[in-house]
């Protein structure tokens, strides 16, 4: 035999034994996929980088709006308090039932920067795979998830006290958010 194909049946060797691997390691159930046993260190940093360069290309084309308009921001904080404090708390807001039982447990988003406007945009309308974080995309409309953005970039800043006027039904812009039924939209 020649040393090419020594290679080669080397390589199909390998790929065959790793297959049978993981096919009897997925097939007998051996990783601990529940929400209450913490991700291996190497898990974990697999999944996040996954995750983080999955999301930077497809929102690389995304184009930003104007995020200063202060009806956008007041909107999204509305928004915010009716789909997001259970999951990523709010200013002066440090835990929820809902959240304890998350993971990996979702950022709390009034101490995390939201500096990148297409990166945020494109988690909240298109979610997280197997992480709780939905797609809001199937239920809100692009201006709505603009709205979240433009609010999300200056929550860090805000204090109990703002938030929670800013956040109010009634607050400046006085109208109720409700998620509007969007299944037909095509899964934009």
């Amino acid at each position: 035999m020649n040393r090419t194909l020594l290679i080669a049946a080397g390589a199909v060797g390998a790929i065959a034994v790793l297959a049978v691997g993981v096919t009897a390691f997925v097939g007998l159930g051996l990783y601990d996929i529940g929400a209450d046993d913490h991700h291996t260190k190497m898990v974990l940093a697999i999944i996040e980088q996954l995750r983080e360069r999955s999301i930077d290309t497809r929102a690389r084309g995304i184009i930003v709006p104007n995020l200063a308009d202060p009806e956008k921001i007041a909107a999204g904080a509305q928004r915010y308090a009716t789909l997001c404090t259970e999951c990523h708390l709010a200013p002066g807001v440090s835990k929820s039932v809902l959240r304890a039982g998350l993971y990996p447990h979702p950022p709390n988003l009034a101490q995390q920067e939201a500096d990148d406007a297409q990166h945020t945009f494109w988690v909240i309308k298109h979610g997280i795979k197997m992480s709780a974080m939905p797609a809001w995309g199937k239920t809100q409309d692009d201006t709505e998830i603009w709205e979240l953005v433009a609010f999300l970039q200056q929550l860090p800043q805000m204090t109990p006290e703002s938030y929670a006027s800013l956040s109010r039904a009634d607050g400046p812009l006085d109208k109720t958010i409700k998620p509007t039924d969007r299944a037909d939209a095509g899964g934009r």
